[in-house]
């Protein structure tokens, strides 16, 4: 039988710290290695060659899944950890690259990890998109922040009803500065506000011509059958997630995302707060955004009726289902005064359930 030697990595740009942890007995520094494939598969050899069975353990950070990957297909066992859900003693104050590595080996011996879900290549490489086109539009949101400033900074107030509008754009091309050089500002300003525009639609589309490729396009169909979630909402959330039911209910699912309330016990006392917002902010941010459209009486519209020609019955039930449901969920909440923050997290909390029982009748191909 083959002992198990348990190894701690702390992986940099650079370099990668090495901790061993054996199936008994105290954890040891291995010392340091370059960050690459060749010199990671040098010390695998050297392990292996004693006749030991190899568990490796590392944190998700900037360096991505590269070496997971690569163990993987070596055949080592791997796992990657959150940051955020590893133990920490509350004393601790001093912090290396050396102790890093020994703690991953320590605690991943005593089975206090928790391996975080990696995404297939093709799957990261959709989540990659996704982020872009919202990193396109936080851009968007800041470039268009610094014009409505510099506006306001000098006295330029648009009197229409609607900003960023075609009267609000003519409006815009006959503003005149006193001084050539605030006009050379203005004008790039209105650059980069449809530059940045520019972008958001070219990742938009790119995102709706790949879909078809993608093996969880049947999932991102299905799931626009539900009010509020519009293809980007449906991309976003599986890109991110993965197959939603690798969750085994949708309380798990709703907890992973953060949308369930903070909970202290203890003795008599029992007292909720805010929402968690632990796991994918991501995903909770789209989710949130899709909440919206529930504050409006059930119905399906034209478009939310395209959406579904092609959907099963099943899933149309569902989403009928969650229309009542939450549209009598917001008016409860707001007639017993909830502030609207509050109603739309609790709808975007049963929300994701909802897609987690839509997931559960779509059937993906290599899932």
């Amino acid at each position: 039988m083959k002992t198990v030697k348990y190894i701690g990595l702390d992986v940099h740009k650079k370099m990668i710290a090495i901790a061993i942890a054996d199936a008994e007995g105290e954890v040891r520094s291995y010392g340091m290695i370059e960050n690459n494939l060749s010199a990671l598969d040098r010390f695998c050899r050297q392990q292996v060659s004693s006749g030991c069975e190899l568990r490796f353990v590392y944190e998700a950070g900037p360096c991505g899944y590269g070496i997971y990957r690569h163990l993987k297909s070596k055949g080592f066992d791997c796992i990657v950890v959150a940051p955020a859900l590893i133990p920490r003693k509350p004393g601790e104050r001093i912090k290396t690259d050396r102790r890093d590595a020994v703690k991953l080996a320590r605690l991943y011996r005593a089975g206090e990890l928790v391996a975080i879900y990696v995404p297939d290549p093709q799957d990261e490489a959709m989540r990659d998109l996704t982020r872009a086109r919202e990193d396109a539009c936080l851009a968007t949101r800041k470039a268009k922040q610094r014009l409505k400033s510099f506006l306001l900074r000098h006295g330029q107030i648009f009197t229409g009803r609607s900003p960023w509008s075609n009267a609000y754009w003519n409006w815009l091309a006959a503003v005149s500065m006193a001084h050539a050089a605030q006009q050379i500002v203005l004008q790039e300003y209105i650059d980069a506000v449809h530059e940045s525009e520019g972008r958001v639609q070219r990742l938009t589309e790119q995102i709706r011509q790949l879909l078809p490729q993608w093996r969880f396009a049947p999932l991102v169909e299905a799931l626009q059958a539900m009010r509020g979630v519009s293809l980007i909402v449906a991309v976003t959330t599986v890109a991110e997630l993965g197959d939603l039911r690798r969750f085994d209910s949708a309380e798990k699912l709703m907890a992973f995302l953060g949308l369930v309330p903070q909970l202290y016990a203890s003795g008599d006392t029992i007292r909720s707060g805010a929402i968690t917002k632990t796991g994918n902010g991501h995903v909770r941010r789209v989710l949130v955004e899709a909440a919206w459209a529930y504050r409006l009486p059930a119905r399906i519209s034209t478009r939310l009726r395209q959406r579904q020609d092609s959907i099963a019955e099943p899933v149309r039930q569902i989403a009928w289902k969650a229309q009542l449901r939450l549209c009598a969920r917001f008016r409860q909440l707001a007639g017993r005064k909830k502030i609207k923050p509050v109603i739309i997290t609790a709808i975007a909390r049963e929300l994701s359930a909802f897609m987690w029982d839509i997931a559960k009748h779509v059937t993906v191909i290599g899932v």
